[in-house]
């Protein structure tokens, strides 16, 4: 049985964040197959992102807030090697429950995340390679791997714009929130020797980066829909970024006045108010898509 430390460590709930990257992927699918949509969503949401997420607390051992955990415990051995058990789960059923590509792109996913985190080589220490690879990686690439997972694919299958494109607004959706995760970490980060980009940028500064990613992310959304889908989407895509804007808007004054708001608490609300959002409207677009929404209302 697993302690209760680990369990908390592994932050399970946070992969709803991370939810939109793998419905997106879903909603534009057109080979879906029941049992590998099960198995991959599982792999990914319950396996993969828990071991990730283990082994970058092993490692931080960090003492004050961090995503998902306002008060993390100590962390143990237990919680490394739970995390590479997970790992290994991921990619084993990745192999035998989905396909060979999906469980070879779950390894890469893997590896990379342990550099991330692990003392030898540590990216999230350097503020724009962290930034870049997180954005990359948790974007581009695992819109990539649920596409292929989902749809029974090869990597050639990703070789075109209609994949591509919206692979890359994954990304940038995570280039845009990954400071925001950071700005109210500065002085954990600091003890730890990170120069995150949010410390790099500093907490105003993080915040007007952010504004401007979203800018860009959203005129890149609206030229995917009106290219390759229909507007209709787009519009109610900005429809369903309001109360994301609004929350952002009304947390941006707040720290413009004092930067000491740029804490845990309304990370936490931006991240939940954005996930739910996002992940609505993805579920929305898929049945719209797919047309399974006509048989449902």
């Amino acid at each position: 049985m697993l302690s209760k430390s680990t369990l908390l460590h592994l932050r399970i709930p946070f992969s709803f964040f991370l939810m939109p990257v793998f419905l997106f992927a879903l909603a534009i699918s057109p080979n879906l197959g029941e049992s590998r949509l099960k198995w991959a969503f599982i792999i990914i949401h319950l396996l993969l992102y828990p071991a990730s997420n283990g082994f970058n607390s092993y490692f931080d051992k960090d003492e004050k807030s961090i995503g998902g955990l306002k008060n993390p415990p100590p962390v143990s051995k237990e919680l490394y090697w739970t995390s590479l058990l997970l790992d290994v789960m991921a990619i084993v059923l990745g192999f035998l429950c989905v396909s060979y590509w999906f469980s070879m792109m779950l390894l890469i996913y893997g590896l990379v995340s342990k550099a991330y985190s692990h003392p030898s080589i540590r990216l999230k220490k350097y503020p724009i390679l962290g930034w870049l690879v997180t954005g990359v990686f948790q974007g581009f690439f695992t819109f990539c791997m649920c596409y292929i997972g989902i749809n029974n694919y090869e990597p050639e299958n990703l070789l075109h714009l209609r994949i591509i494109f919206p692979a890359a607004l994954t990304t940038l959706m995570l280039w845009a929130n990954y400071p925001m995760t950071q700005v109210y970490q500065h002085e954990e980060d600091e003890a730890h020797g990170d120069y995150t980009l949010s410390r790099r940028l500093g907490i105003r500064g993080t915040f007007i980066f952010a504004a401007v990613f979203f800018g860009v992310t959203t005129v890149g959304f609206l030229l995917y829909f009106r290219q390759f889908q229909l507007m209709k989407y787009g519009i109610t895509f900005l429809q369903a970024l309001t109360p994301v804007v609004l929350y952002f808007g009304y947390w941006f004054l707040r720290v413009w006045q004092n930067p000491a708001r740029a804490d845990y608490g309304h990370a936490m609300r931006l991240n939940f108010i954005s996930a739910l959002c996002l992940n609505i409207f993805f579920v929305w677009l898929f049945l719209s898509i797919s047309h399974i929404g006509e048989y449902l209302f």
